[in-house]
Order: structure tokens, then C-alpha cells, then sequence
């Protein structure tokens, strides 16, 4: 009986060491942070409705060293179980990455759902570390290009972002909010520059990214018709199954800026099923609207799946759907400013409120522990040790394993040979 029930008792105990092996990494990196509690409330709705995006940086006590993957999913639940990722979109698009991944590790990476990878992230493929690296392939977002120079009052340079900027394409920067318990001041000329200067799209980088993934696939329709002095032309970028499932459904969907050709005839207004769409001539920030150029060009920014109408002062108009812009609202520059290793966001981002139209990434990471907690993950390892122990002890009994000499050394008879051998012809004896 006693073998019996030492025999049941290994699966239960296997069973036990595996799900503590399996459980103990997720239970020691969550003892080893506590969240940043600003995401759960309206401030990082007020974040989110000025045009900020949530990213990933990191989780303390997981390393994207020696587990990426593992990184990537914990650092997407801490986003997604407290806020959303942007206005446009629920989940996660960008994420830090360390210079010392692999390929491989960035693929792992990209399954859970980050598509952009920064910045400075050291793989041959890359996307805009100049005004002439134009991402062509998905994996080239995995090494998103640090231009423009930083934030940082003292560190920052005004020259340079602005060479940047006048040479074209995205313009990423970068800032750190804080410092320990120190603010890190910014440069207000770099900010006021930015805000001031015409042809400048201030963006995010999955606002960026999911404009560039709907200019790889795509469809319309059109059609203009006779009215009451004018014309109507009804326009819509559709949403169809096959551009979802190029992407996989991961591109948000914001505004796409679309040019069009009418032939020299004015557009009185532009109406959508919700009311007419605003004039967005010189916004800066991602939204929806109209304008028309001074050579007739109509920029229409519009979300797939939004018709709208396009009321034109005239009639047997001859018109052209010229395509999507390089940027939204016919932008020449995009710039983004990415918010490293942000763990507090109040602190970090209360000082841009309301004075600028400037947007960030803020690239989130929980808080790391206090001393009052940090005998947790000991303990939890230490009850991990003592379980497999336990484990091999019971094997041991069984025969099996490690400690099998050491048990059944234990448990053998150590009477004299003379005994054991007439205890043996009893037995024969016995049975005869």
C-alpha cells in the first residue's frame, strides 16, 4: 500500500514543479513592478484625445535579452488591460527595442502585434534614418531611425531639426521625461519651432506606420453626379477582406489624406453622413477634413469606410482621383518625439498640455518595485527550489533519478550477512 501511494504521489508532485516552473517567471516580474496608475484614468483619455499614442518600452524582471516574445505579450497586457493605445486604435503598434536583437527576435516580437521597432535598433534593414530611407518592406520598421536629436534643453539642437525637417520624410526625436526624481527641462525654441513651422505633420509612430501599411493596399470608388448648381462627387475609401488580410488588421485606421483633380472648379463643401467635414488647412495634428490648394488640388483627409460628398460650383465636370499623399494633409515632413522609459505619465507629459501641438510616443514601462517587496521573488524561488527537491526526493524512493542511490542507501537493510541469509532459507523454507 505504502509503494501504492508513493507511487501516486509522483504525478501530483511533477505536476506541481511544472506549473511552479511555468508560473514563478510571470509571478516574479509582476512582483517586480507596480503600474502607473494615470493610465486608468481620464488623464490618459485627455492624452489619447490630443493625438499621444501608447507604446511599449519595457517590464521590469523580464529581459528582452533572453526572452523578447515574453516581453513583448507582458508589455502589451499592461497597455491594453488600462487604456488604449491611441484614438484610432485598442492595441499596441510601437514598441523600444534594445541594439542587440536578432532578426529573429524582432519577428517574435512583431506576432504580438508591434509593428514599429526603435529606435537606432541596429539591423541592416531600415526605415527613415535619412530623408532618402523610405521603408519599403515591413521589417524595415523594425529599425526606425533616431533624426532630429533630442528634446532636452542643453542637448538639443534647433539647427539640426531643422535641416531635418527641410530635407523631408519622418523626423523621429527623442526625450526622456525624467531622471531619477530629477524633471529634465526641455527646449522651448526646439518646441516653439515645431509649432510654428508650415508643412509639418506632428504625429505618432503608429499614426505614421498605419498611413504607409494603407498605401500598400487599397481601393475606392467614385462617382459624380448632376445637382442644383453643381455638382456632387461622392467619394469613399473602402474597407475591404483583402486589404485586412494583407495586414493582418493591424493598422489603424486613421485619416488617409487623398488629392484630387477637379479641374479648376471650387468646392463649396464637403458633407459626410455626420455633418460636414471642417476645413483642416494647416493642421499639423491627424484628423479628419477638407481643404483645396491654391492650384485647385482638393486634400481631402478622410477614415475608410467614411462616404462622403463633394459639393462643386459647377457642371460637366471632368475630374481626377490623383491618389494618397506622402503625408497627411499633403505634408512635406512628419515628426514624431518619442517619451522613453516613461513610467509616470503625469509627470512625464504635464508640462505639454496645452502649449503645443507637438504629439509623442510614449513608450511606457512600469514602475520598479519598492525595497518593501523585493524579498517577494526570493521567496517565490525559494519555494521553487524546495518543490523540485521534494520532487526528486519522491523519485529518489521510486528508484529513479538523482538521489535514487542516496534513498534506497537509506532504506536498506543493515543487519549482518549471517541473518539476512537464514531470514532467506526461512522464507524457502517457508514456501515449501
Amino acid at each position: 500500500m505504502r509503494g501504492r501511494r508513493m507511487s501516486g504521489s509522483v504525478p501530483l508532485l511533477l505536476s506541481l514543479s511544472l506549473l511552479m516552473l511555468t508560473v514563478h517567471p510571470i509571478v516574479l516580474a509582476e512582483s517586480a513592478w507596480e503600474e502607473d496608475g494615470w493610465l486608468r484614468t481620464s488623464y490618459a483619455d485627455e492624452r489619447l484625445e490630443a493625438g499621444d499614442e501608447f507604446g511599449c518600452y519595457g517590464i521590469p524582471g523580464l529581459s528582452w535579452f533572453n526572452d523578447p516574445g515574453a516581453v513583448a505579450s507582458a508589455c502589451k497586457t499592461y497597455i491594453e488591460e488600462r487604456t488604449n493605445a491611441s484614438q484610432w486604435g485598442v492595441s499596441p503598434l510601437s514598441t523600444f527595442t534594445p541594439n542587440t536583437l536578432t532578426m529573429a527576435d524582432h519577428q517574435r516580437i512583431s506576432s504580438q502585434g508591434f509593428t514599429v521597432h526603435g529606435d537606432e535598433t541596429g539591423l541592416v534593414d531600415s526605415a527613415w534614418h535619412d530623408a532618402d530611407d523610405m521603408p519599403v518592406d515591413l521589417w524595415d520598421w523594425y529599425n526606425l531611425g533616431r533624426r532630429g536629436g533630442s528634446l532636452e534643453k542643453g542637448v538639443a539642437s534647433l539647427e539640426t531639426l531643422q535641416e531635418e525637417v527641410e530635407a523631408g520624410g519622418l523626423v523621429n526625436m527623442y526625450w526622456i521625461g525624467r531622471v531619477n526624481d530629477a524633471t529634465v527641462r526641455h527646449d522651448r525654441d526646439v518646441l516653439n519651432y515645431l509649432d510654428e513651422a508650415p508643412h509639418i505633420w506632428l504625429t505618432t509612430w503608429g499614426e505614421v506606420w498605419s498611413s504607409w501599411s494603407a498605401k500598400r493596399c487599397y481601393e475606392f470608388t467614385h462617382a459624380i453626379e448632376e445637382a442644383n448648381n453643381g455638382s456632387i462627387l461622392t467619394f469613399e475609401s473602402l474597407i475591404t477582406d483583402a486589404c485586412t488580410g494583407a495586414s493582418d488588421g493591424l493598422p489603424w485606421n486613421v485619416p488617409l489624406t487623398w488629392l484630387i483633380d477637379t479641374d479648376g472648379h471650387d468646392v463649396v463643401e464637403v458633407r459626410s453622413p455626420s455633418g460636414p467635414l471642417e476645413s483642416i488647412e494647416g493642421e499639423k495634428n491627424t484628423k479628419q477634413g477638407w481643404w483645396q490648394q491654391d492650384d485647385g488640388t482638393v486634400v481631402l483627409s478622410i477614415v475608410n469606410g467614411h462616404q462622403v460628398e463633394v459639393v462643386l460650383n459647377g457642371s460637366n465636370i471632368t475630374y481626377d482621383i490623383l491618389g494618397q499623399s506622402k503625408f497627411f494633409n499633403n505634408h512635406s515632413a512628419a515628426v514624431t518625439v518619442a517619451g522613453h522609459e516613461t513610467t509616470d505619465l503625469f509627470k512625464w507629459s504635464k508640462r505639454f498640455l496645452e502649449d503645443t501641438s507637438v504629439r509623442f510616443t510614449w513608450l511606457l514601462q512600469p514602475r520598479p518595485a519598492d525595497g518593501e517587496a523585493t524579498w517577494i521573488p526570493y521567496a517565490i524561488v525559494g519555494i521553487g527550489f524546495a518543490t523540485v527537491v521534494g520532487m526528486l526526493g519522491v523519485l529518489g524512493r521510486e528508484g529513479v533519478g538523482p538521489l535514487a542511490g542516496l534513498a534506497l542507501g537509506k532504506g536498506a537493510d543493515k543487519s549482518p550477512p549471517e541473518l539476512q541469509s537464514k531470514r532467506s532459507l526461512d522464507a524457502v523454507d517457508e514456501a515449501e
